[in-house]
């Protein structure tokens, strides 16, 4: 991440930030002049990011949260709020995959797990910091999509559903806030190379790579330079977008 002050002096919130893109985007976001608060399950884990954050001359603060519980969304914004006096950028980036299963293998409850760890946050997370972005004069929220909100994927029918919902959310918040000066858009990663795909085996990675038009998988640290920008006064004028980020992927090449 450069060292320009994209977010100088706004307060932002980052959701999934224990590890992965989470984690790279609330160190990008701090290092664009953001005052960050990191959200996840994992007490300890936002606590030791937070940590480095502050260590290294930003501002971060970690509340532990479930995103997928109301009142637990509620009380990080609230908290929030209370300690830094507003909200002016949100980055909904919680979420979790699941095991590739064939649609008609999948139970109930693992369709309506996969539901509420990749769409109920970013529904949660929207309604309760779009009113503190009312009360501060507005903001901007990134939404976590993924490739597979935007075409299907095979064996990853409760993760796809989610992400396309997403989406929807996005572009439905985006048209009731716009002239309320609120932004709302949405990232859709290819294959980033986060903790759980770094354990996959080399040839693997390397198969994977082949059908990337760029020839190699994505980094953390891309998806959070674009969640910054989006954020950003230099992307004034996009709200209701699905920006991809998957190295030409979606261009119209083969699929993996």
């Amino acid at each position: 991440m450069s060292d320009r002050k994209w977010l100088d002096g706004k307060v932002a919130i980052v959701t999934g930030a224990s590890r992965g893109i989470g984690s790279a985007s609330a160190r990008a976001f701090a290092a664009a002049g953001a005052t960050v608060v990191l959200a996840a399950r994992t007490a300890e884990a936002i606590a030791t990011v937070a940590d480095e954050i502050n260590a290294a001359g930003g501002r971060a603060l970690a509340i532990p949260t479930d995103v997928t519980d109301p009142e637990s969304v509620q009380r990080l914004v609230e908290k929030t709020v209370a300690t830094f006096g507003r909200l002016d950028v949100a980055f909904n980036n919680a979420g979790a995959g699941h095991m590739p299963t064939p649609l008609a293998d999948i139970s109930f409850e693992d369709f309506e797990v996969g539901l509420k760890a990749n769409l109920y946050g970013s529904f949660l997370g929207m309604k309760y910091e779009i009113p503190a972005m009312l009360a501060a004069g507005g903001g901007a929220i990134v939404n976590m999509s993924s490739t597979a909100g935007l075409q299907g994927a095979p064996g990853m029918a409760p993760y796809s559903a989610a992400k396309h919902g997403v989406v929807a959310l996005t572009r439905s918040a985006a048209l009731d806030y716009g002239k309320s000066n609120i932004r709302v858009n949405a990232l859709a990663p290819g294959p980033i190379v986060n903790e759980q795909m770094s354990r996959l085996p080399e040839d693997r990675l390397q198969q994977i790579a082949r059908f990337i038009p760029l020839g190699r998988l994505g980094r953390t640290e891309e998806v959070a330079r674009a969640a910054v920008w989006l954020c950003s006064d230099d992307a004034s004028f996009i709200t209701g977008a699905v920006l991809s980020i998957d190295g030409g992927r979606l261009a119209g090449g083969a699929g993996l």
